[in-house]
């Protein structure tokens, strides 16, 4: 039994596809597939039943699959200890981020990270939340930067900042001339989300419940439309089909600064304003964590990436502790 084939017995469980854990592996299907069938031998256990177009992992299977996974782990600690002697903060940092996250944080964050740890550069993955989650518990990133709530994997998590949401609207809006807007005011419009995946459109639904289905008012049929990224749907909103929520760090900033005086300047196509529900009632918000594994050695990287957070600009958040 070799740390090889517990590593190809993990990718196929996690790829359950041959093909697509020897990509993974960087070897050829032929060597994993030997190297697989050379362990059940030595095991005298079957691991995976496969069929046309499908692989399934036994129950035995996946105890040892979890207990692979375990090894694998602790192998990796005794690289990372022995790193940690030397400088904890050599080599990269495996970071994840979400979607409707990584394009409003990491230009700036990935500068503060280069002046402050040029030694330890970030790899960076965007993906889903899900996606994210079983990356980390796979080992394939160190760490990720979400939005939570997301499901209890037994991970370290340590709070970044609170950011609050801003309603976006068409500059032709009637209430687009307002200073701020109300939740219930936001419930009679069609509201644009983004599609079925995004851990954002779940909270845009926390705060619309009844957008998340077809709905009727006097004039018919409203429907909440779809886009693929956040930009996508403000351009949606500038052509007139609806209005949306943003998180704070993805509205520009010059729209959020006094028109001169005297100045010609083009006329915005949208108008983001803060929501306001009344005295004493916080505004809707999302809280954005860094997640990470605990059997994760390297402590101090974990450190100077929260450190890096907190050294960006960050308007209109909340920096948590």
């Amino acid at each position: 039994m070799t740390l090889t084939e517990l590593k190809y017995i993990v990718a196929v469980a996690r790829e359950r596809h041959f093909g697509k854990a020897a990509d993974a592996c960087y070897v050829s299907q032929p060597t994993l597939s030997v190297a697989i069938k050379k362990l059940e031998d030595e095991l005298e256990v079957k691991l995976f039943e496969r069929s046309a177009g499908e692989v399934t992992v036994t129950p035995l299977g996946e105890q040892i699959v979890q207990q692979a996974q375990s090894v694998l782990d602790q192998a990796a600690s005794i690289k990372e200890i022995a790193k940690r002697g030397k400088d904890p903060l050599a080599g990269p940092l495996n970071l994840g981020i979400i979607y409707t996250i990584g394009p409003y944080l990491l230009p700036d964050l990935v500068r503060q990270n280069i002046a402050r740890t040029p030694q330890m550069p970030l790899m960076l993955q965007e993906n889903f939340t899900v996606k994210l989650l079983e990356m980390l518990r796979a080992g394939e990133i160190d760490c990720a930067i979400m939005a939570e709530p997301f499901p209890d994997t037994g991970l370290a998590v340590a709070p970044l900042y609170d950011e609050p949401f801003v309603a976006v609207l068409p500059t032709s809006h009637p209430l687009a001339v307002r200073e701020s807007i109300s939740s219930d005011e936001l419930k009679n419009e069609t509201m644009l989300l983004l599609g079925t995946g995004h851990c954002f459109r779940d909270h845009v639904l926390e705060v619309c419940p009844e957008f998340a289905r077809f709905s009727s008012n006097a004039e018919g049929i409203r429907k909440s439309f779809e886009g693929s990224s956040l930009e996508t749907i403000k351009h949606m909103v500038a052509s007139g089909m609806g209005v949306t929520l943003v998180p704070r760090l993805s509205v520009p900033a010059e729209a959020l600064r006094p028109r001169g005086r005297g100045r010609k300047e083009p006329e915005p196509m949208v108008r983001y304003l803060p929501i306001h529900d009344g005295e004493g009632r916080e505004p809707p918000m999302r809280r954005v964590v860094l997640a990470w594994r605990r059997s994760f050695t390297r402590y101090e990287a974990i450190a100077a990436l929260r450190n890096a957070v907190y050294a960006c600009e960050l308007p209109g958040v909340k920096r948590l502790s």
